[in-house]
């Protein structure tokens, strides 16, 4: 067994053949619906079957991401794709939604299943009970340190970005996309908020001004692989299912090498110029190596910017002249960083004004002036062409194979051949006594292992064979022929028996109330809606809590993203993560937890949940479609509430990125369109709040089996009291 697996993403059939060929150990991709890119090309079903058999015959794994929310209106076609994946001999399937994994694992009980990164797996807990409810992986949250990861000592397989694009808020807690545009990152379609350009406030006084304040680096941990090579990390992931094939060779090659050589032997800085030409936004090391704010945010930028190659030295309505710190070609493409200007050199001039195809690092070079440049600026190349003519040749990837020969007169010629896993054997014509021209082992050696562009290299050749016997060379050539063909099939066999179970559902004893609830963020609020009558006062501050938890009606709203459960939990708490919930009293969970279906809603009221908020993407329909479908399927109404009013959180960032006061709630972010959104800092997270107070429900056509919520931030008490009326 691997001590590290390099797991690669292919967006398409051409960045599969770069992962393959270059050395990936597995891919994962998807197909055209529930994956969490869904804007990459995918694969159809026709190719995804075509993929997992070229996998197979190089020894590669192909996993795929069936990682978005699943409404109750898509669970059909959610569980026929996992079938055919299953049937098709996928290696495993990565998933978010919480029932779908849980029903999955009962209905198909030896099909490897990977929790993704979108479940917000930030906490030993959830580790722990994913691995004891059967989930073979899980990929952990990129927030994650390489110390927190090492002390996580439940035996799962774990999986870690080690490069690409960075999330930053905490995966599967991002809402901003949805709110904003209804393009839900929990479902694939994420618009990339976080790239665009917002302005911080304190109250009406500006703090920083249209930066992308959001926007991170590239993880890119080459430069500290050493440390993961020797860590209980077993998966090395990529990030890059949107990339270019060739961004897909490269990369694979580059972290191939680390991992081969034990991260020696190898000029790190050369290379990550070349990936630089190839995409960059600067890199830095990540939470991983818990990085500093400014290690980890490129707020100037959001998009490629390549490598710095130079300055111009001169410019007019002609030419520009560059003074180059880096070799230049004809065809490479620049840009230039200040007024995001670029272009493709068609045409290279050197120092004395002659067409040439490339100009060495130290030297002037002349372009044309195309694009209307004026100033003196700095210069970046954003892609190589011979670099990317360099990426476009596959290397040959190639299966060792051992031969076994036997080659006695008066019997069949006999071949088998083995990767060490599968052994197949052809008989041929019966062996002749030579007359004239006796064949020799070194000959029939020669014949056999003429594999050309086969994925089979010899590795190992044993011959038991006479003297002076005969076997013609096309004999030979048919047994090779037959054997390859029969051992490529061997290897793209589905690996294991699907095993398909009726899957059983226990009774629920559910008790059902239709009381309001609310959250509050101070005592003042508190009062004013303990005031109100509220059934449930949901208090994020645990002193405030603790100062009023003999009322019955004041829960605790626990943290969310917390590595370790390990401090007493009231038994009156809203839940914003998954753990074991057993053996608890009054556990409320949040919307945070994303319930989409009445399956992840069925599980978690099995791991001990007393009432459920239901995901704020859903709407209205959706809504009452769930309460008619869960009573339809579990024989009682479930116990759920709604938000009815307030900001929700879109975005939970680890760290203080923003350099706030600590729980100081008069920030706000201004985005292109003048919308606010409320800011703080708790002590160890950056929340974000939605700018729109009301959310998207219909709440006359609302059935009436459901609660409803009320969030209050900064609404004082007479607010609260109009906000409660009117609503």
């Amino acid at each position: 067994m691997k001590k590290h697996e390099l797991l690669v993403p292919v967006g398409n059939m051409e960045c599969l053949h770069q992962a393959i060929a270059n050395g990936a150990d597995a891919v994962y991709g998807a197909c055209q619906c529930f994956g969490a890119r869904k804007f990459a090309k995918n694969f159809t079903n026709e190719e995804i079957v075509d993929a997992i058999k070229l996998c197979h015959l190089y020894g590669v794994k192909f996993y795929v991401t069936m990682n978005t929310l699943v409404k109750d209106s898509e669970v059909s076609s959610f569980l026929e794709q996992v079938e055919f994946l299953y049937k098709n001999g996928v290696d495993a399937i990565i998933m978010q939604d919480f029932g779908m994994i849980s029903y999955v694992l009962k209905r198909y009980p030896n099909l490897e299943v990977h929790a993704s990164t979108q479940l917000n797996n930030s906490s030993y807990d959830i580790v722990k009970l994913l691995y004891e409810m059967g989930v073979k992986r899980v990929v952990l949250s990129r927030e994650m340190s390489l110390e927190e990861i090492e002390k996580i000592d439940v035996p799962i397989e774990k999986e870690v970005f080690i490069h690409g694009a960075l999330c930053i808020s905490y995966s599967g807690c991002c809402l901003m996309s949805s709110m904003i545009g209804g393009r839900s990152g929990n479902r694939g379609e994420c618009a990339g908020s976080c790239r665009l350009p917002y302005q911080l406030y304190e109250g009406d006084t500006l703090l920083s001004d249209s930066k992308y304040l959001l926007s991170t680096k590239e993880l890119n941990t080459s430069y500290h692989f050493r440390k993961l090579l020797d860590s209980n990390i077993y998966s090395f992931k990529i990030e890059g299912r949107m990339k270019s094939p060739e961004y897909v060779g490269f990369i694979t090659r580059m972290y191939r090498h680390l991992i081969d050589s034990n991260a020696n032997d190898f000029d790190l800085d050369v290379e990550n110029d070349k990936l630089k030409t190839i995409f960059n936004r600067e890199f830095t090391k990540g939470h991983l190596f818990q990085s500093s704010v400014s290690e980890l945010m490129n707020t100037s930028s959001p998009n490629h910017i390549g490598l710095m190659i130079g300055k111009v030295i001169s410019c007019d309505n002609k030419r520009i002249g560059i003074r180059l710190e880096q070799t230049l070609h004809q065809g490479d493409g620049i840009r230039f960083l200040e007024s995001g200007k670029g272009l493709i050199i068609n045409y290279l001039y050197d120092a004395k004004g002659l067409l040439v195809s490339e100009v060495y690092k130290g030297n002037v070079c002349y372009i044309d002036n195309k694009i209307g440049l004026t100033g003196f600026e700095t210069v970046s190349k954003t892609s190589d062409s011979l670099l990317m003519e360099e990426l476009r040749k596959l290397p040959h990837r190639r299966v060792p194979v051992s031969y076994s020969v036997t080659a006695r007169e008066g019997e069949p010629f006999t071949v088998s051949i083995s990767d060490r896993v599968h052994t197949v054997s052809e008989a041929g014509s019966i062996v002749q006594k030579s007359i004239t021209s006796p064949v020799s082992a070194d000959r029939i050696r020669t014949q056999l292992e003429k594999l050309g562009n086969t994925p089979f290299i010899s590795e190992a050749f044993e011959i038991d064979k006479d003297e002076d016997i005969f076997i013609s060379l096309r004999d030979i050539n048919e047994i090779r022929r037959t054997l390859v063909d029969k051992l490529s099939c061997a290897r793209m066999m589905v690996g294991y028996s699907p095993v398909i179970r009726e899957v059983v559902f226990d009774h629920l004893n559910l008790s059902r109330d239709t009381e309001k609830s609310c959250s509050v963020f101070n005592e003042k609020q508190l009062l004013a809606c303990l005031k109100l009558g509220f059934s449930r006062v949901y208090v994020n501050n645990y002193s405030l809590f603790l100062k009023y938890q003999s009322n019955s009606s004041v829960y605790y709203s626990i943290p969310r993203c917390l590595f370790s459960m390990q401090r007493e939990i009231p038994s009156r708490t809203l839940v914003k993560d998954l753990f074991s919930f057993s053996n608890r009293d009054s556990f409320i969970g949040d919307y945070t937890l994303n319930v989409c279906n009445i399956y992840t809603a069925y599980y978690l009221y099995q791991l001990g949940l007393s009432k459920i908020t239901l995901s704020v993407e859903l709407s209205s329909s959706e809504v009452n479609n769930f309460v008619d479908l869960f009573y339809h399927t579990f024989g009682c109404f479930p116990n759920v509430e709604v938000v009815r009013y307030g900001a929700v959180e879109v975005m939970v960032i680890k760290d203080n990125i923003l350099d706030l006061k600590e729980n100081v709630f008069s920030y706000y972010l201004k985005d292109l369109h003048q919308r606010l959104f409320p800011v703080y800092f708790n002590g160890v997270q950056t929340i974000i709040l939605n700018y729109n107070t009301q959310p998207k429900l219909d709440f006359h056509s609302l059935c009436k089996d459901v609660s409803v919520r009320y969030q209050f931030y900064q609404e004082n008490e007479n607010e609260i009291f109009e906000i409660v009326k009117n609503n």
